[in-house]
């Protein structure tokens, strides 16, 4: 949708052939590069436990709280496969992350993390167990990063997609910490929803008269030149599917150009989308038109 709405937004004579792939690729690259940079920070609040210790320890006179601060946190077995894991070295050398972070943001991070029930009970148990382990690195992204405001300006400030992300990096970060050996950084997303993803919009720019001939006459008084050009998007993407790809049910398509459209258009954009896509799919389906089948099992 993001990369179909930035080629409508280009000037007439300007998109070239493998603009359209470009763009796709560029968002998924920045898909990845967020969710890189996501974990990267919540281990450097965990790391920064050795820099603390080293600070305080060099003081001219440290007290003997300086001299014992507790690191056990920097030694957190995900952090240790995480900062192991070639894929996200790469990314970290690729994009240039590793530049990004601000030491002083980091530092009042840490500090919030410390002064937490959750760090203390953390530091109290004697021996690691997974589960321990596992918990206070989501504590540390869900509850300290997720919810500093400076955190948050932090990282609009740095991805220009950051709104459009967030919701999405929540639950990728959290499916990391339940299996980070699943996880590929240099594939992020899967070979079979990229490849979805680029013949859904090749075949939306290919199909977009058809797609506009069956669209119009639905629009009834509607003026198609002032309806949102988001809604416009969302309804060609939803017919395309409905014609084109065989493998996703027809309620599916519906549902999620519905919540898209709440998401990202208008207030009644949402009703909008739904009733001219239900009244095209009736259409459709009497002229025998939308062919469905049962996605194969793998």
């Amino acid at each position: 949708m993001q990369t179909l709405y930035a080629l409508d937004t280009m000037e007439p004579g300007t998109v070239k052939p493998g603009t359209a792939t470009s763009l796709l690729n560029e968002k998924l690259d920045q898909t990845s590069m967020v969710f890189t940079y996501l974990l990267y920070s919540v281990a450097s609040v965990a790391l920064y436990a050795e820099t603390d210790s080293l600070t305080r320890s060099s003081k001219h006179l440290p007290s003997e709280a300086d001299l014992n601060v507790n690191t056990k946190i920097a030694g957190n077995e995900y952090i240790y496969q995480l900062l192991n894991d070639k894929g996200f070295q790469v990314n970290l050398d690729q994009w240039k992350l590793k530049t990004l972070p601000n030491p002083e943001l980091t530092r009042k991070l840490y500090t919030q993390l410390t002064e937490s029930e959750a760090y203390q009970t953390y530091i109290a148990e004697p021996a690691r167990n997974k589960a321990g382990e596992k918990h206070i690195l989501e504590y540390i992204f869900k509850e300290i990063l997720e919810k500093s405001e400076e955190f948050m300006q932090h990282m609009e400030d740095t991805f220009l997609h950051w709104g459009d992300d967030a919701g999405m990096m929540a639950l990728l970060v959290n499916n990391y910490f339940n299996k980070p050996q699943l996880f590929n950084f240099l594939q992020l997303i899967s070979k079979e929803k990229i490849d979805y993803a680029r013949e859904l919009l090749a075949t939306v720019i290919d199909k977009k008269e058809y797609c506009l001939e069956l669209i119009k006459p639905k629009l009834q008084n509607w003026d198609p030149e002032r309806i949102a050009a988001v809604d416009m998007l969302l309804m060609e993407m939803g017919v395309c599917e409905f014609l084109y790809f065989p493998t996703i049910p027809t309620k599916v398509t519906i549902n999620e150009y519905i919540d898209l459209a709440k998401a990202y258009s208008t207030p009644q954009s949402g009703q909008f989308v739904n009733g001219i896509l239900d009244n095209i799919l009736k259409d459709l389906e009497t002229a025998h038109q939308v062919k469905k089948v049962d996605r194969a099992k793998k």
